[in-house]
C-alpha cells in the first residue's frame, strides 16, 4: 500500500535525482529552502519502504500552492501521484487556504481538472543571456526599508501575505530587487534569484503596463548581463514579451497557471516567482 510521509533531511538525495530525471536542475539546498518555508508541506510518497515519489506545497494563508510533483515512471498509473495531490490540497486547505494555484504541463492539465483545478492563462518560460542596454527610468534598488511595503504591495496584486517567502529572498544579499514608485509610494517590483552564472527573475509585480514592467526589468536585466537568465511570464503579455524577445530571450517551454477555488493575481503583470511557489 502507498503511503505519504513527511519530506525530512534523509529524503533529499532521492528528491534530487527523482526530480533531476525530469531536467529541473534542482539541488538539495531547493528542498532544503521549501523545507524551511513549509516544513510540514513537503512530502514523499512510500510503498513499504520504497520511496515513490514527492510533492513540495507552500501555505500564504488564504492561497496555497502545489509545487514539485512528481513519481517514478512505473507507478503514474496506479494512482500514486493522486494521492500526493490529495494529501497537498487536504493539507493547504487544513491550513486556511481557498484558493490553491499550480503550474501544469500542457498534458497534466486533464489530470489536475480531475481534481477541480480550472485553467486560468498560458505562461511562457523564458531563457537566454540578455543584452539589455541601460535606460534612465523612475525606479531604484531597493533597500532593506523598502521590504514591508515591497510586501504589502505583493499581497494587493497577489491577493494573499508571502512575506515568508519574499523577506528571505529580498534580504539575501546575493539577489537583485528593484522598484518604481510614484508619489513616494511603490507601483511595482521585481526580483531575482543569483546562482553564481545563473539567475531567475520573479517575482515581478506591477500594475497592467508593460512599459512599467520594462522598467523595472531594465536596470535588473542590464545587471544580470552574461548570466543565463530565465523568468516565467504570462503569454497574454505581448508586448513584453516582444521586448523580451529582442533582448535574447527564447522560450524553453510553457505551463497552464491552474487554481482550485477563486483565481488570483488577476488585475496586474505578474511574473512567476518560481513555478514551485506561485
Amino acid at each position: 500500500m502507498f503511503h505519504v510521509a513527511k519530506m525530512g533531511i534523509e529524503d533529499l538525495p532521492f528528491a534530487v535525482q527523482l526530480a533531476n530525471t525530469m531536467n529541473w536542475n534542482m539541488t538539495a539546498a531547493d528542498f532544503e529552502f521549501m523545507m524551511k518555508l513549509e516544513p510540514k508541506g513537503c512530502f514523499v510518497l512510500f510503498r513499504n519502504q520504497e520511496r515513490l515519489g514527492i510533492c513540495t506545497s507552500i501555505s500564504f494563508g488564504r492561497v496555497g500552492w502545489i509545487g514539485n510533483l512528481i513519481v517514478k515512471g512505473g507507478y503514474r498509473r496506479e494512482g500514486a501521484g493522486s494521492l500526493l495531490v490529495k494529501h497537498a490540497i487536504n493539507y493547504l486547505k487544513n491550513e486556511g487556504a481557498e484558493t490553491i494555484g499550480l503550474y501544469a504541463y500542457p498534458h497534466l492539465i486533464g489530470f489536475y481538472e480531475n481534481f477541480g483545478f480550472k485553467p486560468d492563462i498560458d505562461f511562457l518560460v523564458l531563457q537566454g543571456k540578455p543584452v539589455f542596454p541601460l535606460t534612465e527610468g523612475a525606479t531604484r534598488k531597493a533597500k532593506k526599508q523598502d521590504v514591508p511595503e515591497i510586501i504589502d504591495f505583493d499581497s494587493q496584486c497577489f491577493g494573499a501575505n508571502r512575506k515568508k517567502l519574499l523577506e528571505p529572498i529580498l534580504l539575501d544579499a546575493g539577489n537583485l530587487c528593484y522598484i518604481a514608485t510614484e508619489n513616494e509610494e511603490i507601483v511595482g517590483y521585481v526580483a531575482a534569484k543569483v546562482y553564481g552564472t545563473m539567475a531567475e527573475v520573479g517575482p515581478l509585480m506591477c500594475h497592467a503596463n508593460h512599459v512599467e514592467a520594462v522598467a523595472l526589468l531594465n536596470p535588473l536585466l542590464n545587471r544580470l548581463n552574461g548570466l543565463v537568465v530565465s523568468m516565467c511570464v504570462p503569454k497574454k503579455e505581448s508586448a513584453l514579451l516582444n521586448v523580451l524577445c529582442k533582448a535574447g530571450f527564447r522560450e524553453d517551454f510553457r505551463v497552464m497557471r491552474m487554481f482550485l477555488g477563486t483565481a488570483v493575481a488577476k488585475n496586474c503583470i505578474y511574473i512567476a516567482e518560481s513555478l514551485e511557489r506561485g
